[in-house]
């Protein structure tokens, strides 16, 4: 068996000139940390160029999954779960007693017309 020249054997495609030190342009950029409430630090790296109002004040941690902010000593605390609300706790926060009443009226006054009731 003839050992060929093949000279791509064992390289990447596309890896260019074989010892090429170079591997493109490396933008510059800031490491910003975040800590979540259990003290877990996570370091996000945003471009140098970066306005600071564009650079998020709160992340999610992907260690615990809570809320994490920039500032070490006060961390963000896990917002508030309501509890799951019915139709009817829904509607009852927009309506008083008295509007009910009359809606219920006049929707059984319309069905009693419709019917031949009334």
């Amino acid at each position: 068996m003839a050992t060929g020249g093949n000279a791509i054997r064992g390289t990447r495609v596309g890896a260019g000139p074989m010892g090429e030190q170079d591997h493109g342009y490396h933008a510059e950029r800031i490491a910003i940390s975040y800590w979540d409430a259990l003290g877990n630090e996570t370091v996000r790296y945003f471009s140098a160029g970066i306005p600071d109002e564009e650079i998020p004040d709160i992340i999610d941690s992907p260690h615990s999954g809570l809320p994490a902010g920039r500032d070490k000593t006060n961390p963000p605390e896990l917002p508030k779960s309501e509890p799951y609300k019915t139709h009817l706790a829904y509607v009852k926060e927009r309506r008083t007693e008295e509007e009910a009443e009359q809606l219920l009226d006049d929707a059984l006054q319309q069905l009693r017309e419709r019917r031949g009731q009334a």
